[in-house]
């Protein structure tokens, strides 16, 4: 750090800084924290002849000939030897100062994999540099770092000399914190890590088990927590409506209910009504399995928000969903008086119009799609947001809805569980609660696993399934590509199992379709109109039907976990025996054979997040958190839970005993981003 407590510059062109910028290094201490990719053994050469095919070795051979050759493509072509034989150097890009470099007579050192080519040995694309005189052998390994064009490793490794030649390696975590973790400090950490002395095993560096890659992984965690938690606390200094009920809303709307709340229901209500009750925003993630009911509890609260005089608005990301909520808020809550309003982009303007006045003045709930929290819809007294299905929407869009009524209570709703070490790291500025007990009632779902050779089979299947009077969904493939070849798709499966099945009536509904035809076709499908719907995957989430008893996805290879297991959720919500079909294209790549087995293996869906964390990482499974959350680079959320777990209490304490020290480190480790989540 500077003398001002800003971070130190790098000294560089500024060309350069602006190609570094790309990379995220903005300044010296950015520059610390860029660690190694990998590491490469240059302490020993290896003659050509004895260089096993398909390691990586170093060589060292002196140029016999060069030249660009242009079949089967334009590449740089480079003849090498040394005492003992002679290898090829292929190069398909190459700088013409790479060509000059080349000329007959160098000598080189190269680094890379040997392979057969057509006329012996050959490297493609080696690392290599000119030797003058008797250049003496690295003494360590060779870090190799994340780059980006223009930026070369040797002046990446140049820099960070610089960096760790300064004076920001001050420790920030207290010494008996280190000690009680038996974590080493933090400048003997990266300097180990950025130039590992000799001796050092190669694979405990690549394995990233080494007490210093521990510690940086600790640090990178303690920043991430720290800039969560910084950011709950901070939202906790906010104002925002006690929401204390003055009236019985909520007991007329249990006493109306054909169920009784299972414990963990009840679990959540009261721990979401102690939380409308303080004069700070709630900011609380209820997550439950597909079918945990979560509505009702969402309900509830919006009982006891209309109770305090306040107004509640509920978002989901779909007009389907949307609309599902709707019809049964309005079923629940009508009878007893509340006034509802329901919004959506497909509503003609004056109709729109009407219903924004509505949320403006007398509404007490209002339901709807993004259309909430457009410009033109304002509301009178927005005590509580709630939203469905949080992950499908923007930081940003989460964020209007909240400034729509000055400072509400918010409740983000999600049916793909979160696993506990995922909601500990990336989900630390919000509380949790869990619903982790399903409503009795609900049979269990078998699932079979067909390749699509057999699908004859299962059109079969779904036959007898009509003719005893049940209903079945056929989801068509998920193609990201093209949304339009989906839709094709989609138009094509519906004409042929209207030819395939003469007996039942088929339905279409798909994203495409205005919303009076969706709707429509939903309730002829509710109502047994329809015998099996063909649909894109709209029908992912809310839809309830307990007649509909099987579901197929064709081409269920194309699917995430959490999207088998949201389709699968939609059958088996009455008595009957429920399936779920999953058809498979062969041959399958063996991250879709690893997805199908999970999901023919396990049906508890926090099992499933849990292995699906494993199969693709934090990244895309946080989804749209990442653009307020800090990803971790070097942790790993399985195999470091232990990590998480301590940081989480050292955050705590570091905010609290040392706030100097937690600044210092969040500069260190997300410069700028700290701020990201203040908002």
């Amino acid at each position: 750090m500077t003398a001002a407590g800003a971070p130190a510059p790098i000294r560089a062109s500024e060309a350069l800084r602006k190609k570094l910028a790309k990379l995220g290094l903005h300044g010296a201490a950015d520059l610390l924290v860029h660690l190694p990719l990998r590491y490469e053994d240059e302490t020993r050469l290896t003659p050509v002849v004895e260089a096993p095919w398909g390691e990586p070795v170093q060589v060292e051979v002196t140029v016999l000939s060069s030249e660009v050759q242009f079949r089967p493509r334009r590449q740089l072509v480079v003849r090498a030897a040394d005492a003992s034989g002679e290898v090829w150097l292929r190069f398909f890009s190459f700088y013409p100062n790479q060509k000059a470099m080349l000329a007959e007579g160098a000598r080189l050192r190269a680094f890379g994999e040997v392979r057969g080519g057509f006329f012996g040995a050959e490297m493609v694309h080696p690392r290599f540099h000119l030797v003058a005189g008797d250049e003496p052998l690295p003494a360590g390994l060779t870090p190799i770092y994340p780059t980006t064009a223009g930026v070369g490793q040797a002046t990446l490794r140049k820099l960070i000399a610089q960096a760790l030649a300064g004076d920001d390696l001050a420790d920030t975590v207290a010494e008996a914190v280190r000690q009680r973790l038996q974590l080493p400090a933090l400048a003997k950490s990266l300097r180990f890590l950025h130039g590992p002395p000799p001796g050092t095993a190669l694979e405990a560096l690549l394995a990233r088990n080494h007490p210093a890659w521990r510690r940086v992984k600790f640090d990178e965690v303690l920043a991430q927590q720290l800039s969560l938690r910084r950011a709950y606390r901070a939202r906790r200094q906010q104002g925002a409506p006690a929401l204390a009920p003055a009236g019985d809303l909520a007991e007329r709307l249990r006493a109306a209910l054909p169920f009784r709340l299972t414990g963990a229901q009840e679990r959540a209500v009261a721990e979401i009504g102690a939380d409308l009750a303080r004069p700070y925003p709630m900011q609380r993630l209820l997550q439950g399995d597909v079918g945990s009911g979560k509505t009702i509890v969402a309900a509830l609260a919006a009982c006891q928000a209309i109770d305090s005089g306040w107004q509640a608005a509920f978002m989901a990301p779909t007009e389907i969903l949307a609309e599902q909520h709707y019809e049964k808020l309005t079923a629940w809550l009508e009878p007893l008086g509340v006034r509802i309003a329901w919004l959506s982009g497909s509503l003609k303007a004056a109709a729109k119009r009407q219903q924004q006045a509505r949320a403006a003045a007398d509404a007490q709930l209002v339901v709807g799609t993004h259309a909430l929290i457009q410009e033109a819809v304002d509301f009178a007294r927005l005590g509580l947001a709630i939203v469905d299905e949080q992950h499908r929407f923007g930081v940003a869009q989460r964020l209007a809805l909240r400034k729509k009524g000055g400072n509400p209570h918010q409740l983000m709703m999600s049916a793909t569980p979160i696993p506990r070490t995922l909601a500990m790291s990336y989900y630390a500025d919000l509380d949790v609660t869990v619903l982790d007990e399903l409503p009795p009632g609900r049979s269990p779902v078998k699932t079979r696993l067909v390749a699509d050779g057999r699908r004859d089979d299962v059109v079969a299947f779904v036959a007898r399934h009509g003719e005893v009077g049940r209903q079945a969904y056929w989801v068509c493939p998920l193609i990201e590509e093209s949304e339009a070849l989906q839709l094709q798709t989609a138009e094509e499966t519906f004409a042929r199992l209207g030819a395939e099945l003469p007996g039942l009536t088929v339905g279409l509904v798909h994203g495409r379709l205005k919303a009076a035809q969706k709707h429509a076709t939903m309730a002829a499908f509710a109502a047994g109109s329809i015998d099996v719907l063909v649909a894109t995957t709209v029908i992912e989430v809310g839809v309830d039907v307990p007649n509909a008893s099987l579901m197929v996805v064709e081409h269920a290879e194309r699917f995430g976990l959490s999207q088998l297991h949201q389709l699968r959720g939609r059958v088996g919500r009455g008595a009957a025996e429920s399936s779920c079909v999953l058809l498979y294209a062969q041959p399958l790549s063996e991250t879709a054979r690893r997805r199908l087995k999970i999901i023919f293996e396990y049906t508890d869906g926090f099992e499933i997040a849990r292995q699906d964390l494993q199969l693709r990482g934090p990244g895309e499974f946080v989804g749209s958190r990442q653009s307020g959350v800090p990803l971790l680079r070097y942790a790993d959320l399985e195999g470091d839970a232990d990590l998480v777990e301590a940081a989480r209490t050292v955050a705590e304490t570091m905010l609290d005993e040392a706030p100097a020290a937690a600044e210092r480190h969040l500069q260190r480790w997300l410069g700028a981003r700290q701020d990201l989540l203040r908002s």
